[in-house]
């Protein structure tokens, strides 16, 4: 299922045995744009600490209740390491993460998951659980922090980065919605990680590989829908690029 960023901001977390709090905001990284942990708002429980969720821990998401399922305890939640909320989330911060609650390093490999091209939930197909494979160096995101980014097409500017369209089953950044109002008011559009160029964080600014025209004449998002099968595939129809289902299809052999 595809979901706004922004409509699960606030969604109840419930753990094995209770409630840990609501969804805050997501971290991200910037090579595979794929989320790798739900920062939990969990009140006055654990107050001076971020509380960092894996996508490994969490289950489904239920829109009409506005909840999501962690699969921990609060014990484990609670005695996981910790980190201050005005740090940044480091390496020896994450592997402390991952040692402690046994999850596969999804920066030792050189798939989106490690060895893995998507989020692998059976634990007896991990192997070596984080072993092997060449790490690499992932920079974390927040979706916070990255709303409102302004987006460069290869001729000009067309507008911001409003919200983010993630996949609950692999957790990848589907899409980003795109603002153009100050451009064409009252669109917006979806444009696909896959189709970034590059990203300025010193700029804020993000550089697609598409024209301000292509952009313009791209089928319209409306909030109002739902992300059918049938709209994506018009959009990257569109694009003239092969749908992410296609694309994973073939890397993994399974079907989406």
């Amino acid at each position: 299922m595809l979901s706004k960023v922004k409509t699960l901001q606030g969604y109840q977390l419930d753990s094995i045995d209770g409630n840990v709090g609501k969804v805050r905001e997501f971290y991200f990284d910037d090579q595979h744009w794929t989320i790798r942990y739900l920062v939990a708002d969990t009140g006055t429980w654990l107050s001076g600490r971020q509380v960092l969720i894996t996508p490994y821990a969490l289950g489904a998401i239920n829109p009409v209740a506005e909840k999501l399922e962690v699969a921990l305890t609060k014990k484990q939640i609670e005695d996981s390491p910790a980190l201050n909320t005005d740090k940044p989330v480091s390496r020896q911060f994450e592997e402390d993460y991952y040692g402690y609650y046994g999850y596969p390093m999804y920066w030792r490999g050189d798939n989106t998951w490690g060895n893995h091209s998507y989020l692998e939930r059976d634990q007896a197909k991990w192997g070596g659980v984080n072993q092997g494979g060449k790490a690499w160096d992932p920079h974390l995101r927040s979706t916070k922090s990255v709303t409102g980014y302004h987006i460069q097409a290869r001729d000009g500017e067309v507008g911001h980065v409003e919200d983010f369209v993630v996949d609950d089953e692999t957790w990848a950044i589907r899409y980003l919605v795109i603002n153009t109002h100050n451009f064409w008011p009252g669109k917006k559009v979806l444009v696909s990680p896959q189709w970034i160029e590059r990203v300025s964080w010193s700029e804020s600014k993000v550089f697609v590989t598409l024209t301000r025209e292509t952009i313009k004449l791209s089928p319209e998002y409306s909030e109002d829908a739902l992300l059918s099968r049938e709209y994506e595939s018009g959009l990257h129809h569109h694009y003239n690029r092969a749908g992410y289902w296609v694309v994973e299809k073939e890397l993994t052999g399974l079907s989406r």
